[in-house]
């Protein structure tokens, strides 16, 4: 899969403060790629400079191959954090100003936002000041003036704050659809469980640094631990030297919940059958560390040992 954005040694401070420290990162076509860390890694800083709002002081931003220039803002469509609506302004009237800001003539940009506002259930709402709307609402604005353009590039900065669970699901939905339409989406949020659903690829970045990148799937295998979780019914006595029980919990009418880890070379069938042998298995999984999990795992790893031990 060829990249539709690279990012190669980039270096951006801040009077004293060091923004970004040498970060290069590959964001593959009609992909979901989730940019993460904590406040102030340098995520905010790196989404500014690829949308040409600041530059890097060295490296360079490569889209489709061709260093990025003022040609290619017309190719990306970017949802910050902090909205930036016109509170004052009538939200069809907004939409066709930003969409012709876009180079979208007024026919294309009408005929666009109409099929939108139907979508998002927004036509009793038209004529409506956006300060008048509810914040949800004004998210939903927000995110049509974002990708009305049809951009190939698509950066979201938390699209999903102030929004409630269904609205939140609907954007979703939608984030998915102009993936499966082309569109490649950077998508930079704190909710993990978003990432876990919709990323295929994700980048950690702390305190300035690319510490953890590549897809999804493969991420996981490598944070796995070798750990099974079993429950089941009778008494479990794991004596053997190829297991190890990390947790043990007896339940009622006589059930349990065990997490076992194997050693090396041990395969689960081992353990399986070890297991049968003694008791009556209900449930025998893997444990896979959670994205949340990999994050603060390597977020602490990454941390000076100062801070993790005023953290402890």
């Amino acid at each position: 899969m060829s990249n539709i954005l690279q990012a190669i040694d980039v270096h951006k401070a801040y009077e004293s403060h060091v923004a970004l420290n040498g970060v290069s990162l590959d964001i593959p076509e009609r992909s979901i790629f989730g940019l993460l860390g904590p406040n102030g890694a340098g995520k905010t800083s790196l989404i500014r400079i690829i949308t040409q709002i600041t530059g890097a002081d060295s490296g360079e931003i490569r889209f489709r191959g061709e260093r990025l220039n003022p040609r290619h803002i017309a190719q990306i469509g970017y949802l910050p954090e902090e909205r930036g609506l016109y509170k004052k302004m009538k939200i069809g009237e907004q939409l066709l100003y930003l969409a012709q800001l876009k180079g979208l003539s007024k026919a294309d940009a009408t005929q666009r936002i109409k099929a939108w506002i139907d979508r998002f259930d927004l036509r009793p709402w038209v004529g409506k000041n956006v300060e008048d709307l509810s914040k949800g609402m004004q998210q939903k604005v927000q995110f049509i003036a974002t990708v009305l353009h049809e951009p190939s590039l698509i950066i979201l900065d938390e699209p999903f704050s102030g929004f409630d669970p269904i609205n939140a699901n609907l954007i979703k939905d939608e984030i998915l659809e102009l993936r499966e339409k082309g569109a490649t989406i950077i998508f930079s949020t704190h909710r993990m469980e978003s990432v876990e659903e919709m990323c295929d690829s994700i980048a950690l970045i702390n305190r300035s640094r690319k510490v953890l990148d590549g897809p999804v799937g493969k991420i996981k295998d490598t944070f796995k631990t070798n750990t099974y979780e079993v429950e089941g019914k009778g008494r479990l006595m794991v004596i053997h030297p190829d297991f190890e029980v990390l947790e043990h919990k007896e339940r009622e009418n006589g059930f349990f919940y065990d997490r076992i880890r194997l050693h090396e070379g041990v395969t689960p069938n081992d353990l399986l059958r070890y297991l049968i042998g003694q008791v009556e298995v209900h449930a025998f999984r893997e444990q896979i560390p959670s994205i949340n999990e990999i994050f603060i795992r390597r977020v602490r790893e990454t941390m000076p040992e100062s801070l993790v031990e005023e953290n402890v």
